[in-house]
């Protein structure tokens, strides 16, 4: 696996018997591409990213043709269409190359400015995948055949992510939550997408009807300062801790009682394709709260692992909040179930089989 550069991020290393090699592209403290730096509120590309990119295109280009030399591989698999599918393109000759979908990817892909590039790669790919049928439908009509994409979700851990009673008070006790409050948790970066500006608003009447519920939203990001200020008024039951680390995640949504994501569309027409955290969650057994949108319908089903709403509703998003927040045993018939699901048809092992019935379909004569 080939992965640009960063401050703080080795070289190389080998990680299950995957070895990850980054490559340079600028001076450390302009390597700004990625790892949820390139856009502001994922709305608009930051004016650093922008300059960056050409030289980000150029070194990435360099480093596939290097790892090409090194040794033989059967086909090149770009993840992200925007920079890396336009990168891997001028490679087809080589190998077979096909682009993976995640989100903002598509977003940028559609801009003007990127459309023709776009257009031309997709033209060059053998294959396509994407996280949501959303997004799949959205490059294909960039120029991609239908017939050659595949809707694949995401999977995850359900060792890392699994319930654990001794470990619920862990996060509550960070947080001065009670033991027998009803937390609603939703973790994710503070972006317009994310739709904690339709979270937020219908939170002083839930409060006041469910005293015993208290909201906790965790991650980082643009929007961070004016979420936080926009619920200063119910300091201590409306929670939000910043970023939480990879090895402190785990215990958090064992802290929790029910998930909450009420994913938009912003208005830039960005979109998550399948959140992580609602997977994360689904594993940890807790029931789902989100937007019908994109890839999430994928994982969860209305009634049965959650609730789905319709998005940016605030009326059904208060509605469905306050049922669960109400019903305990819902939660739990809700949450095994979400678990169990998880488990049988979202891991990792899950999700790689059906990339390599995608990779064997390309390859095929």
């Amino acid at each position: 696996m080939l992965a640009p550069h960063s401050a703080g991020i080795a070289e190389a290393w080998e990680d299950d018997e995957v070895v990850v090699r980054t490559f340079r592209y600028a001076p450390e403290r302009h390597e700004v591409l990625g790892y949820s730096r390139s856009l502001n509120a994922d709305e608009r590309v930051r004016l650093a990213a922008g300059l960056v990119a050409p030289l980000y295109l150029l070194a990435a280009r360099r480093a596939m043709r290097r790892e090409l030399a090194r040794r033989r591989y059967d086909l090149l698999h770009a993840h992200w269409i925007v920079p890396n599918g336009l990168a891997a393109a001028s490679l087809a000759r080589r190998l077979p190359v096909g682009v993976g979908l995640h989100g903002s990817d598509v977003f940028m892909a559609e801009k003007p400015g990127l459309r023709i590039w776009t257009g031309r790669a997709l033209g060059r790919s053998r294959f396509l995948t994407g996280c949501s049928p959303e997004l799949v439908e959205r490059a294909c009509a960039l120029g991609f055949p239908s017939e050659r994409a595949t809707v694949i979700p995401y999977g995850v851990d359900t060792e890392a992510f699994s319930p654990d009673g001794s470990r619920r008070a862990l996060w509550r006790r960070r947080l001065a939550i009670p033991d027998e409050a009803v937390l609603a948790l939703s973790v994710g970066r503070m972006v317009t997408k994310k739709g904690y500006h339709v979270l937020l608003p219908i939170l002083p009447e839930l409060l006041a009807r469910h005293p015993d519920l208290h909201v906790v939203l965790a991650g980082a990001g643009d929007r961070l300062d004016e979420l936080r200020a926009a619920a200063a008024p119910w300091e201590g039951r409306v929670h939000l801790p910043g970023i939480v680390l990879r090895d402190t995640l785990p215990d958090l949504y064992r802290a929790a009682d029910l998930f909450v994501l009420p994913a938009v569309h912003d208005g830039k027409g960005n979109v998550d394709g399948l959140p992580n955290v609602v997977l994360e969650a689904m594993a940890t057994g807790l029931p789902v709260l989100a937007s019908d949108i994109s890839g999430i319908p994928l994982a969860v089903e209305d009634g049965v692992h959650g609730r789905l709403v319709p998005e940016a509703d605030g009326e059904a998003l208060a509605a469905a909040l306050g049922a669960l927040a109400a019903d305990g045993q819902a939660r739990r018939t809700m949450g095994r179930a979400a678990r169990e699901r998880a488990v049988r048809e979202l891991t990792w092992d899950a999700v790689a089989r059906r990339y390599r019935a995608a990779y064997d379909r390309a390859l095929a004569p």
